[in-house]
Order: C-alpha cells, then structure tokens, then sequence
C-alpha cells in the first residue's frame, strides 16, 4: 500500500499564495506595483490590459492568497504588496527544502 504524502506544515497556510501567483495576469499586476506603492483598482486598470472586471478578480485572488493587503479610504480602495507574507511564505519553503530533502 502506498504512503500518502502529507503538505508540510509550513506549507499549509501559503498554498493560497502560490495558486494567486501562478497566474501570468495577476504576477503582472504584482509587478505593476512600485516599492511602498498603493494603487487603486482604477489605477491596476489603467497599467493593464484587462477589464475592470479582470483585474477586480485578480486583485481579489491576490489579496485572498495574502501577496496583496488592502484598505478603503472613503469611496476608494487601496491595494499594496504584502511583502513580509511573502518573504516569509517562501523562505518557509526554501528552509524545508534545504532541511527536509
């Protein structure tokens, strides 16, 4: 009988992560974004090619994966990376590989 293979457990909570980052439209809309930047959805809209509904389904992704965080400020919402979830998310996995395989 064959074992079944189990996540790791620093894997668990960025398995969101990598399913938001493994879109070509939504890691352009990462790389869309300056260091420190907040943009709103109208901006993404305008440093892309997508419709505002895209990129609204694409931040919304992002942000459920924990690469983006945001915040509404009167009728606007603001979006910026969430840098430290994913400097830690992927330094959780390069530790279990260099420990575990």
């Amino acid at each position: 009988m064959k074992t079944v293979i189990q996540v790791p457990e620093p894997w668990n909570a960025i398995s969101e992560l990598f399913v938001a980052l493994g879109d070509a439209h939504r890691q352009r809309i990462l790389l869309s974004f300056e260091k420190n930047e907040r943009l709103t959805i109208l901006q993404v809209v305008e440093s892309s090619q997508l419709s505002r509904t895209a990129v609204t389904h694409h931040l919304k992704v992002l942000e459920r994966g924990g690469a983006l965080q945001s915040e509404k400020i009167g009728r606007e919402v603001y979006f910026w990376v969430n840098k430290s979830l994913m400097q830690q998310a992927l330094q959780n996995v390069l530790d279990y590989i260099k420990d575990e395989i």
